[in-house]
């Protein structure tokens, strides 16, 4: 099969989350990181659309669902740290504690309270050597 052609673009790719309870999730993602629901779908809600800034995220509620052993999103955000102690104060398991990586990102892992592991990173600005 041949590559896509250089003229197709991309729109936006949403990490879909699938949960136990999707309201108690929803809570969690509003206060660690602001997001807001944009859209639900079902009685009761069996799917929700958040989104922050540029961010969106999805919502699914799966009654039985069992996390991957691996990152199921990754997030870029302006304050890692920032990001860190939220997560710390909202009792999330922290899965990798934060460091700056030798790639220019300072990062993180989280699980949320449904297993799901989320990446979070933030840009480091690259010093160069004058």
């Amino acid at each position: 099969m041949a590559p896509t052609s250089p003229t197709v673009r991309l729109g936006r790719v949403a990490a879909t989350l699938a949960v136990r309870d999707i309201q108690a999730a929803y809570a969690t993602y509003r206060a660690v990181f602001g997001f807001e629901k944009t859209f639900e779908n079902g009685d009761p809600v069996g799917f929700m659309i958040l989104e922050k800034d540029q961010a969106e995220l999805h919502l699914t509620r799966q009654a039985n669902h069992k996390a991957p052993p691996h990152n199921v999103a990754h997030m870029i955000v302006s304050d890692a740290a920032e990001v860190y102690a939220r997560c710390q104060a909202h009792g999330l398991r922290i899965i990798k504690g934060i460091r700056n990586e030798e790639f220019g990102l300072r990062s993180f892992v989280f699980a949320d309270a449904d297993g799901n592991r989320i990446d979070v990173g933030e840009v480091l600005q690259i010093r160069s050597e004058g």
